[in-house]
């Protein structure tokens, strides 16, 4: 069963294979993917969706009739000669000429691969949709579903455009995840979903920012929070919650202030951010706290406004 981490060897692998393909492309550095090629050539071939549609007629080699092993033979080594093209329309070629042979499925897995391989991700998903279409109870459904997953993630871009590729990578490695939980593929999707939604937090983060730096105070507030409820276990956070103590102080809305560095203290007490509301809420005339036996008390012992928020929150 092919999986990028699965004979990866150095845990390096397994780091670098997460990475969007974007952050690769900027540290110039080729992807590694010659295990899984191995894999899928040498081993036993998996039966995906119907890719002969990727190519365009004008694309398609010249009919020529010839035996599958010779045709198949070709495109294998056309795949491991990494020109992804030529193999992609070799193994089209498999199924156009022997349909209904059991290299057909072979080659129709391959022909998926090499588009993804060739960052023809369109053309894999469409096939890769009409293979769970049509095969929804295949012992490779799962597959079907990761390498989808793949398509997406792999184009994910900065957080400085639209997210509409991460949110649909997203989508589909979650539904490895349900439908799949007990599949090889479920582990490395779980990695992939955890970078995904903290690449999605980061985009609510600098729309905030920007909202922030306008002054508009209330739009930034809603990118905020929703950071903190739908993001609350990705590194940005605390970020997020320092941001709304400073949105909050802007507008004088000093109790939902409070609330916010309550949350940032009782989560993040060590974190740099905390540390930054602690001096906006203290110049806002909120008596500095610390934590005593779980508790929030003022430097004299006794109970401060600020700590007695915090203990109604928690």
């Amino acid at each position: 069963m092919p999986l990028c981490y699965k004979d990866a060897g150095p845990p390096f692998f397994l780091f670098w294979s997460a990475m969007p393909l974007y952050v690769r492309r900027s540290l110039m550095i080729p992807v590694v993917r010659s295990s899984l090629v191995a894999t899928l050539v040498a081993g036993p071939l998996l039966a995906l969706g119907l890719s002969a549609c990727s190519s365009d007629s004008k694309d398609e080699l010249p009919y020529v009739e010839r035996p599958v092993e010779q045709i198949y033979d070709e495109a294998a080594k056309a795949m491991n000669e990494k020109d992804y093209k030529k193999a992609a329309k070799l193994y089209d070629e498999v199924e156009r000429q022997h349909p209904y042979s059991q290299w057909a499925s072979r080659a129709q897995v391959m022909a998926a691969f090499a588009n993804y391989q060739n960052l023809k991700f369109d053309d894999a998903i469409l096939a890769l949709d009409r293979y769970i279409q049509l095969h929804p109870g295949s012992d490779q459904t799962a597959y079907a579903y990761y390498l989808k997953g793949l398509c997406y993630y792999e184009q994910i871009t900065d957080v400085g455009r639209d997210q509409k590729i991460t949110n649909l990578a997203l989508e589909s490695l979650k539904e490895v995840v349900r439908r799949f939980p007990e599949s090889e593929y479920a582990r490395d999707a779980k990695l992939k979903i955890d970078l995904t939604v903290d690449h999605l937090a980061g985009k609510e983060m600098e729309i905030g920012r920007f909202y922030l730096n306008e002054q508009n105070y209330m739009a930034a507030v809603g990118r905020f929070r929703k950071v903190v409820e739908d993001f609350q276990t990705t590194s940005h956070t605390p970020e997020a919650l320092h941001r709304l103590v400073e949105a909050y102080l802007s507008v004088g809305l000093v109790r939902e202030a409070g609330q916010a560095g309550a949350v940032l203290w009782h989560n993040f007490p060590g974190s740099s951010w905390y540390e930054d509301s602690f001096a906006l809420l203290t110049k806002a005339g909120i008596q500095p706290v610390r934590v005593e036996g779980g508790d929030a008390v003022a430097p004299d012992g006794g109970r401060s406004w600020f700590g007695r928020l915090w203990h109604s929150v928690f």
